[in-house]
């Protein structure tokens, strides 16, 4: 089990919400967005005053799900839960 499982569990997917991309805590907020946003040089004061529901661990688990993607951990450990 991966040392961020718990971060994880935040990080779901739907097949109705932007084709079943990985989201945040089942919101309309994808993984995808929040990195491309921190890339981009996005603080995280600014995400959350951006993006009212959002929560600090929310980030982390973004950038924990990018590292367990990367770093080749078991798709099944990887793989976001289904809401």
């Amino acid at each position: 089990m991966p040392a961020n499982q718990g971060l994880l569990e935040r990080i779901t997917a739907r097949p109705d919400v932007f084709g079943g991309k990985p989201i945040v805590r089942d919101m309309r907020i994808s993984v995808e967005l929040i990195l491309s946003l921190l890339s981009q040089g996005a603080t995280q004061e600014e995400l959350l005053e951006d993006y009212p529901g959002l929560e600090p661990e929310d980030i982390r688990a973004c950038v924990a799900y990018a590292h367990a993607v990367i770093a080749g951990d078991r798709l099944d450990a990887v793989s976001v839960a289904e809401a």
